[in-house]
């Protein structure tokens, strides 16, 4: 497709953009003053991709369900923040750790938010950060909503560094995990990026059922309070709800991948 197609589509796109109830071929063509030749055969790409919708009884077009997945990621990043920071801040007082907000792009997790002690003193990561999926709880969160097909896309196998001796370095390990983790509704870091320490974290869904992101806390294992573990994964998890449930989500569960099912 030439610049000066490109350049039409989005002429025909913004147009439709501002007729909520469609427009014909014909308005459409006079409207932006093109050849209704050149707009039939844009409007036919656009339906193929269904970034346009046709109507069969009134003939009109208007723009399509394809604009809602192309935008969803970022209107849920936004609004995820702003939804989520009350409950970041309560699970940092609660646990009194560092607590992390992150979603899945290209392969990896993104930081968004983090929530921690005004004396902290760890290095922990910043906003923007990236980090692996197949060796961070918050990562393996992410891969709960996926095949496992899916999860042998994303991870190459070659890309599994060893950080510590805990780490999974083989993409059958990690998917039994990803099974275990979606068994029982969290993750968890187990020392496998950095010695002593221990992240659990759980998934956040929207009103689709699906997996946008993950949060979670870490702490290190001097920590001497002997139920630490078991608060921190009830904690976790009922800050993840409480954020899915702000998102939209309405299941009585965590969305379940192999049965299709909750819990």
């Amino acid at each position: 497709m030439s610049v000066q197609s490109i350049d039409r589509t989005f002429d025909i796109l913004e147009l439709l953009a501002h007729f909520e109830s469609g427009l014909s071929l014909t308005e459409i063509s006079e409207k932006i003053d093109l050849p209704k030749s050149t707009v039939h055969r844009l409007l036919k790409v656009l339906r193929e991709r269904n970034y346009i919708e046709k109507s069969d009884s009134s003939n009109v077009n208007r723009l399509g369900l394809a604009f809602i997945e192309l935008c969803s990621g970022l209107l849920n990043s936004l609004e995820l923040k702003t939804e989520a920071q009350v409950y970041l801040r309560k699970l940092s007082q609660q646990t009194g750790q560092v607590v992390f907000l992150a979603i899945r792009q290209d392969g990896e997790i993104v930081y968004i938010d983090k929530t921690e002690r005004h004396n902290e003193i760890r290095d922990y990561c910043f906003i923007g950060q990236r980090r692996p999926l197949y060796c961070t709880a918050l990562g393996k969160s992410l891969l709960m909503g996926c095949t496992d097909d899916e999860i042998r896309e994303l991870v190459d196998p070659a890309s599994m560094t060893r950080f510590t001796d805990h780490t999974i370095t083989d993409i059958d390990s990690l998917i039994n995990e990803i099974h275990i983790s979606r068994d029982r509704g969290y993750s968890i870091d187990n020392e496998e990026v950095e010695l002593d320490m221990k992240c659990v974290s759980a998934p956040i869904l929207d009103y689709r059922n699906i997996i946008i992101a993950a949060v979670s806390t870490s702490w290190d294992l001097s920590y001497t309070e002997d139920d630490v573990t078991e608060r921190n994964v009830r904690l976790v998890m009922e800050t993840a709800r409480s954020i899915s449930l702000r998102m939209g989500y309405r299941g009585q569960g965590f969305f379940m991948v192999d049965s299709g099912s909750s819990f």
